[in-house]
């Protein structure tokens, strides 16, 4: 953070911006990962969170953290029993077989292959004991399977949570020395994501939230083929175990293995794009953690959803301003992009509009999947870093889940086809849910109404302007003006103006008292010279604010393919 804050001034209080190359930003990234790893659970979250917020950290940050992954040893198995037993009794009574060598292991959980008798589940109503265990889904044909129901059982780690709360602490004790070192702008952003981040893992630690949120969002899609979401074991379930099917599947990001197996990717990109614009336009209610370890494909092409720890909601308003955005994006309305976003509160009514109309639009042109000119970005960041341009944008606490969401599976999607259009398929989305058509007429019936009160306002403008002409003809009309200085302009100027005649004055006084033979006074003349010399030079080199790079998913990538 020190090496942060000196970026921006040199001598932390005071002092021009310090020049840094990639290669050392990289570096610093890269120790403070290796710091979140040696800090344990909670900080490997904060880590994954980190990396999907280009509002709090610079791009080379948020390429090493993105990296980052939540696997870390599973506790021992006889800790995970002692809490699987406290739950729901022992292990023998309630599951046909259990593999006690954990299948996966993360930072505040581990999961472990099991079996469940048929008939039990049934008793519960929880699942269709017709179904056909193992290799895909509760869909499938055939009776129950004599060796017991496969399922998977999520066990918090043993004590994790006083361990989450001591970090917790520490995080709410630490924040407001970080605050110190970064611009209120992203002050902002800091303060959110602390309030977010303290909230989603304490959430993220609660079973049987997952377990609500899991079944209805599988409501949600019930009946779509395209995807495949796991049913919970609730008989088996509680505050700290969660059973769920067993499902199979090849992930997502293994794209050899879908190739062998003659998926289409593209296809699959779209579907993946989809479900998610479903789940928060129209749903409400969204799973928040699609990196490639929580998706997987089965073997006819249908996406798996695991790991609904992380899920989140969507308010009405919320849900109105993304579908705001999204139409605009699909019409291309730059205007209505940056409505949307000012709306949302996402983006700084004091931004810079022409700049930011031109991060749009490459970034539509990005989006779409057409390369971008390395001169027009190069342009608009000279625009940017040439200005005082304060960093325009933050995020409010209920975007939070949204933004990773839209930022990781851009990456997926991307991996999956490296040409897929993002914008088309929200394009076809929301035409298909009439939401393009209803903002059409919503249109024409603000043109109308606005075709209506200028048809008001000319019978009012004869005799407005009749008068006015009057008051001209009396010499009786007055002008009153009122500027408007946020960025102290004036005041900027007056203290260029008073240092100049400062300067002027002590250098003509330096040339008088030497030439009057007065050595010791021309020499402090000379010194107020020099410091009204710095004070002047400063005052014409100070920057304010944070020069904002846009940052381009597509773009990013193929230039790190490139380098590898």
């Amino acid at each position: 953070m020190l090496a942060y804050a000196r970026d921006r001034r040199r001598f932390l209080l005071f002092g021009r911006p310090r020049s840094v190359d990639a290669e050392t930003h990289r570096h610093r990234a890269e120790v403070l990962l290796e710091s979140l790893l040696t800090l344990g659970p909670t900080f490997i979250k904060l880590g994954q969170l980190l990396s999907t917020r280009p509002d709090v950290l610079p791009p080379a940050y948020i390429d090493v953290l993105a990296a980052l992954q939540d696997e870390v040893p599973p506790a021992d198995w006889a800790d995970a029993k002692r809490v699987l037993e406290a739950e729901i009794g022992p292990v023998d009574e309630n599951f046909v077989e259990f593999e006690t060598e954990a299948i996966s292991g993360a930072s505040l959980g581990q999961v472990y292959h099991a079996r469940v008798d048929p008939e039990a589940v049934d008793a519960v109503g929880t699942a269709d004991p017709t179904a056909e265990s193992g290799d895909t889904r509760v869909d499938g044909a055939g009776g129950p399977d004599p060796a017991g129901r496969e399922v998977a059982v999520k066990i918090r780690r043993p004590d994790i949570e006083e361990l989450v709360n001591a970090d917790l602490r520490v995080i709410k004790w630490s924040l407001p020395i970080l605050l110190y070192f970064v611009d209120e702008s992203r002050a902002f952003s800091l303060r959110n994501l602390a309030d977010e981040f303290s909230k989603t893992i304490r959430e993220e630690m609660d079973y049987e939230r997952e377990s609500e949120m899991l079944r209805e969002i599988r409501t949600n899609f019930a009946g779509d083929d395209r995807f495949v979401i796991p049913d919970v074991i609730e008989s088996h379930s509680g505050r700290r175990v969660l059973t769920m099917e067993y499902i199979q599947g090849t992930k997502i990001n293994d794209l050899g293995e879908l190739e062998r197996k003659g998926i289409d990717r593209t296809r699959l990109a779209e579907n993946l794009e989809r479900a998610y614009l479903q789940m928060i336009m129209d749903d409400g209610v969204f799973h928040a953690d699609p990196h490639p370890g929580n998706l997987a494909v089965t073997d006819d092409g249908r996406i798996v959803f695991y790991d609904f720890g992380m899920s989140g909601r969507v308010d009405s308003f919320v849900q109105e301003k993304i579908i705001d955005f999204y139409v605009a994006v699909a019409n291309q309305n730059i205007d209505g992009i940056l409505d949307a976003l000012i709306e949302i509160g996402t983006l700084s009514p004091d931004a810079d509009r022409g700049v930011m109309a031109e991060v749009m639009e490459i970034a539509i042109q990005d989006a779409r999947g057409e390369d971008v000119e390395q001169y027009r970005v190069n342009q608009i960041v000279g625009q940017i870093e040439d200005s005082i341009y304060v960093f325009p944008f933050r995020l409010p606490k209920n975007l939070a889940l949204v933004l990773r969401v839209a930022t990781v599976v851009e990456g997926v999607c991307v991996t999956l086809d490296p040409d897929f259009d993002f914008i088309s398929v929200a394009t076809d989305y929301l035409t298909e849910e009439g939401y393009r058509e209803e903002s059409i007429r919503q249109y024409a019936r603000e043109t109308g109404e606005n075709i209506r009160r200028t048809g008001e306002s000319l019978t009012r403008l004869a005799p407005k302007a009749e008068r006015a002409l009057d008051r001209l003809d009396r010499d009786d009309l007055y002008v009153r003006i009122g500027l408007e200085d946020e960025e102290n302009v004036f005041d900027t100027f007056a203290k260029r103006l008073i240092y100049g005649m400062l300067l002027t004055m002590s250098l003509f006084s330096t040339g008088v008292l030497y030439a009057l033979e007065a050595p010791r006074a021309s020499i402090v003349a000379a010194v107020f010279s020099l410091v009204v010399t710095v004070l002047l030079y400063r005052s014409f080199r100070e920057r304010k604010g944070i020069g904002a790079k846009p940052q381009f998913t597509r773009q990013s990538m193929r230039r790190r393919r490139g380098e590898e």
